[in-house]
């Protein structure tokens, strides 16, 4: 009994490739409708979601992730907050950056010439060295307050008031330092913060050291406003534990702010986002896999006086199949790493002239090219079933 001979994994793979090497320009056809698929799927979902990061990041300026802690306000005494209470809030789990500011009831003026009842409706504030980074602030003029410069009389102003004090901006290093002078005694003006958005009180406000607020105001050290970020996915949690937390005896004295309405925003648009990217990447794969399909049945069929042939010298069934799946599946392969390619940088170049982040869609990428290799094959099982069932003389007949 003669055995059938069986090709080895490489000797099939050469068989596989032999249509593709000896017609290439067909095989450039073939592939070119899975490659046009998978760019178009890659393209699709990386506009998109380039667009969304654009979008979501925009959301997350608008302090999608910050709340604020304050005192309840009683009409027997000014609102307080414990002293600990900021370390205690950033040692909750969730909290990324914490951060406090203090009215001192003072004072601003200009100099000693003005009004000394006249305040310009500025605020003089206690601040914290952290304080910038809870409420995204930027220095416009100058620099912030640092360890050795929050214990001397040193002052920060908020964009507000630095017109109504007028100051435009900082002089250059080494020209004489403005100063403004808060109850009785003088501070030096080190900087002029950016205008915050999210902040708008910082903007009227005069920001001294927490120390020399201390040393210089009488400060009691009591905080008036926390700032908090945390991680966003944890800011109801966060939000419903702080009370407790800044004043374990009396929680119901403190009001937390709720979460930006642009949060709600934010979450309503990665779930509109989210079911766009699927749709249309689900159609794009569709159209290319019924491309694919019809180019292998055409590529098949035509190709039975070489399957009648290889039929004739001893080629079985198995082998007849396994030779026009492979092609397919490397087709598609080829067809689908070209698109890859393509629809990434398509995707690439649109969002750097949109001035958008470049987001490469992984999932998508790798979906679209496992997906053009299973549609290769699916592709060509029902044509290599068919092409495996002709009898050589069938095959040959039919030239």
């Amino acid at each position: 009994m003669i055995r059938p001979v069986r090709l080895s994994p490489l000797d099939l793979l050469d068989v596989g490739l032999l249509g593709i090497r000896t017609r290439r320009m067909r095989a450039a056809f073939s592939a070119l409708g899975i490659a046009i698929g998978i760019a178009t799927t890659v393209l699709v979902t990386g506009v998109p979601a380039a667009s969304q990061a654009a979008l979501l990041r925009e959301l997350s300026a608008l302090g999608t992730n910050s709340l604020q802690v304050m005192a309840q306000p009683n009409t027997d005494s000014p609102p307080q907050l414990p002293e600990e209470s900021v370390a205690m809030v950033q040692r909750i789990g969730p909290v990324t950056v914490a951060s406090a500011v203090a009215n001192t009831h003072a004072l601003v003026r200009r100099n000693d010439r003005t009004d000394a009842r006249d305040g310009s409706g500025l605020t003089v504030l206690a601040a914290r060295l952290d304080l910038p980074r809870a409420i995204n602030a930027t220095v416009r003029s100058g620099r912030w307050l640092d360890p050795v410069t929050e214990r001397f009389p040193t002052v920060v102003l908020g964009s507000v008031a630095a017109t109504r004090l007028g100051f435009a901006d900082l002089p250059a290093t080494g020209g004489p330092a403005p100063m403004v002078i808060i109850g009785d005694r003088w501070f030096t003006v080190v900087g002029i913060l950016a205008a915050t958005p999210l902040s708008p009180d910082i903007d009227r406000s005069v920001l001294v050291g927490w120390e020399a607020a201390r040393s210089q105001l009488r400060f009691d050290g009591h905080p008036t406003v926390i700032y908090v970020q945390c991680r966003e996915s944890a800011i109801e949690t966060v939000r419903a534990v702080l009370p407790a937390t800044v004043s374990p005896v009396q929680p119901g004295q403190v009001v937390v702010t709720r979460p930006s309405d642009a949060l709600a925003a934010k979450r309503a648009t990665e779930g509109a986002f989210s079911a766009l990217l699927l749709g249309l990447a689900a159609v794009a794969l569709l159209v290319g896999g019924i491309g694919v399909a019809n180019t292998m049945v055409i590529a098949v069929w035509e190709r039975r006086t070489e399957i009648g042939l290889r039929r004739a010298l001893g080629a079985h069934r198995g082998q007849i199949r396994a030779q026009f799946l492979t092609e397919s599946a490397a087709l598609a392969a080829l067809g689908g790493v070209a698109g890859t390619l393509v629809g990434l940088a398509a995707t690439a170049a649109y969002a750097v002239h949109q001035g958008w982040p470049v987001v490469v869609p992984l999932p998508a990428t790798l979906a679209g090219l496992g997906g053009a290799v299973v549609v290769g094959v699916v592709a060509g099982v029902y044509p290599s079933i068919r092409a495996a069932r002709l009898t050589p003389t069938e095959a040959l007949a039919s030239t």
